[in-house]
């Protein structure tokens, strides 16, 4: 028995030292990717500025300060968060009937399925908000056909608004959530759904017992991942929002077209650590969740 156990002994400390050396330096890239630049951002963010020298070496919470006091920026601030859980929220809604779909459908063409939920991801976010700019213009296809149809007398103005913007950024993220969520439920054994059915459960109570925590962690990876995408969106808000709707992305883009670097990082450290304060914390109550 001893030495059984002092074989076992060295050979799991093998694995855990082969697993770390492993996953090490990729882990380690990754967080240098992360902190990195979130240091730098930190950094400049804390200069001050002056129109004729441009960014001043300072420590000063001036920008921070300007940021929060300043109706107009938290309302952007604001603005970027709603947007990005609603679009998150029907993402999660519209992707997982497809991707349950996806993952129990037995037809030959099924990789077809997949390649036709890949394929928009080869377009560019530019690209396809420019095709939503031809659908949503006041004489754009949606407009017209409504005219036309005499459901409506008057141009139909969806461009410029949220709504365009909300839209836009669902059909960006929805691969991601679907593809996402159609591996995690590939996994989970369709015999456990069946038991279910076959000990008198409802579909509702099969997917609110059974199918919802055994897909949990592949639900919260998908909205992790779209969370993030809308919160840093840039293109669809430029695009199909126009230069009355302001978010976070956009906003330090601007700032950098002014020059003012110090505000700039600090708008976009603000929105990276906002961004990553919620997705820990949506991790870690997702873990908790799905542990008890």
């Amino acid at each position: 028995m001893a030495a059984t156990l002092s074989d076992e002994g060295p050979r799991g400390g093998a694995l855990i030292f082969s697993a770390s050396t492993l996953i090490g330096p990729a882990t380690a890239i990754v967080a240098l990717g992360v902190i990195g630049p979130l240091l730098i951002l930190l950094r400049y963010s804390l200069n001050d500025f002056d129109p004729r020298l441009l960014m001043v070496e300072a420590f000063t919470a001036k920008n921070y300060v300007t940021f929060f006091t300043d109706a107009y920026y938290l309302g952007v601030f604001f603005t970027t968060v709603r947007v990005a859980l609603i679009c998150t929220a029907i993402c999660l809604v519209l992707g997982f009937p497809l991707a349950y779909l996806l993952a129990r459908t037995q037809t030959r063409f099924k990789n077809l399925l997949i390649i036709g939920v890949v394929i928009p991801l080869f377009v560019g976010n530019a690209v396809r908000a420019a095709g939503w700019m031809t659908l949503f213009g006041s004489r754009g296809f949606l407009s017209v056909t409504l005219m036309d149809l005499g459901i409506t007398t008057e141009p139909t103005e969806i461009m410029f608004t949220e709504l365009a913007v909300i839209i836009g950024i669902i059909a960006v993220n929805l691969p991601y959530m679907v593809l996402t969520l159609q591996s995690v439920l590939e996994g989970i054994n369709r015999n456990l759904e069946e038991a279910a059915f076959s000990l008198g459960a409802a579909p509702v109570t099969m997917f609110v017992r059974v199918l919802w925590p055994l897909a949990l962690p592949g639900i919260a990876a998908g909205t992790i991942l779209t969370f993030i995408l809308a919160m840093n969106a840039y293109a669809t808000p430029v695009l199909l929002g126009g230069p009355e709707f302001r978010m976070m992305a956009p906003l330090v883009y601007s700032q950098f077209q002014l020059n003012n670097w110090p505000f700039a990082a600090a708008v976009a450290f603000l929105l990276m650590g906002t961004t990553l304060l919620l997705t820990i914390a949506a991790s870690l109550a997702t873990r908790q969740r799905f542990r008890g």
